[in-house]
């Protein structure tokens, strides 16, 4: 569809809505096949252009405008727009440019608006960086001005509709069968995990599958920033979600105040999509007060860059000898899962790593599993503190 008939188009629809009063959506379509059929002899539209003229005219004024196609479209896995002029869309690991824009900035900003409106969240040049979900669980992240230079800027990562399995992981070589069942056994003897990677390494996905594994009598609870997590076959589940602060004063609540909250309501298990900083704390306390079998991310380049990053993310948030934060990394955390995105955009699993204890002023770590190139998961030790194990009547 050429842009210059499709401005003039939304302009005359602009200008025939009755915005005063809410809209039914038979009522938007109404007008527009109206307007296609006044104006398709003057603007030489064929069957095609009218086709494709219809629903974006609807898509601008009820959905997302040019994004809707995208969000509708199930190959898609991340939408990347800089500006009203610039969007990108990610297949199957491939990046490409779009051939659509938007009409004009203000009209990116409106879908902007839009989008973390539904949310309750909000941004403007006071909170010019916002995150947000869409209906079908996207993860979206907004950034405007002054922060962004040229133009609003919005990320949106997709979500497969159903959530992936352990098998469908399997499946794509992800993983291999072995090493999913010894995951199977550690989740189901309680074992405290932490998942990381890179950005679009899969961390969040991964989570999901491994949540597979956890008994389904139990009480988990889930605390994201956005949520993302879609849980199947838990009927004891609570889904907690952080709340920004707005301008009509509604003060926040954190990742910190929801984990300590969560710890009031006998949690049997609790998951934490995603820790970013002091909320290390109370994820430690957590684990070193009984809620051992939990569950997080968070961002890292290898097993050992995880507790760099989890020693750091915690002296954001307490004033204590490193020493005494390794000892309670070390006496937490059990099992350290590293994923990576590989050359050819696939994404795996790339090592597990066994939390041995605290010693001579370091943690001890083990590699149980480890990724070679030409080999793919290769064993490489046997698990080493197998108490849960044989408390689970679990046999490796």
């Amino acid at each position: 569809m050429n842009r210059e008939k499709f401005r003039k188009m939304y302009d005359l629809l602009m200008e025939q809505l009755d915005v005063s009063r809410e809209l039914s959506d038979d009522e938007i379509l109404g007008v527009i096949d109206e307007l296609i059929l006044t104006q398709a002899r003057e603007l030489f539209l064929s069957l095609k252009e009218k086709v494709e003229l219809r629903q974006e005219l609807f898509c601008s004024v009820r959905k997302l405008d040019v994004l809707q196609e995208l969000i509708d479209d199930e190959s898609v896995t991340e939408i990347m727009v800089n500006g009203p002029d610039h969007i990108f869309v990610e297949r199957g690991g491939k990046l490409t440019r779009w051939n659509k824009v938007f009409t004009s900035e203000e009209k990116l900003e409106d879908v902007i608006q839009q989008i973390v409106g539904r949310c309750n969240r909000v941004v403007n040049e006071s909170m010019p960086i916002v995150d947000a979900r869409l209906e079908n669980g996207a993860r979206v992240n907004a950034v405007v001005y002054p922060v962004a230079l040229n133009g609003p800027i919005l990320t949106i990562r997709r979500f497969p509709d159903d959530p992936i399995t352990m098998e469908k992981l399997i499946e794509l070589g992800s993983i291999t069968s072995e090493c999913a069942e010894f995951l199977r056994k550690l989740v189901e003897a309680r074992y405290s995990i932490v998942i990381g990677g890179g950005t679009g390494s899969g961390k969040t996905t991964f989570l999901g599958a491994v949540t597979e594994y956890i008994p389904k009598d139990e009480r988990l609870i889930t605390i994201e920033d956005n949520a993302e997590l879609k849980i199947r076959g838990i009927d004891n589940l609570v889904c907690l979600e952080a709340k920004m602060a707005n301008m009509a004063g509604a003060v926040s609540v954190t990742i910190r105040d929801l984990i300590r909250s969560a710890l009031r309501m006998r949690p049997d298990r609790i998951i934490v999509g995603e820790v970013r900083g002091g909320e290390a704390v109370d994820m430690l306390q957590s684990l070193n007060t009984g809620h051992d079998g939990s569950l997080s991310t968070l961002h890292a380049n290898s097993s050992q860059d995880m507790l760099s990053r989890i020693e750091t993310m915690t002296l954001m948030g307490i004033d204590l000898p490193l020493e005494a934060i390794r000892r309670q990394i070390a006496s937490g955390v059990d099992i350290l899962v590293h994923l990576g995105r590989m050359r050819d955009k696939s994404r795996k699993l790339l090592e597990i790593t066994e939390v041995c204890g605290f010693e001579n002023g370091e943690i001890q770590t083990r590699p149980l599993y480890r990724w070679e190139e030409g080999k793919g998961l290769v064993k490489t030790g046997e698990l080493l503190h197998c108490e849960k194990m044989k408390r689970a009547g679990i046999r490796l």
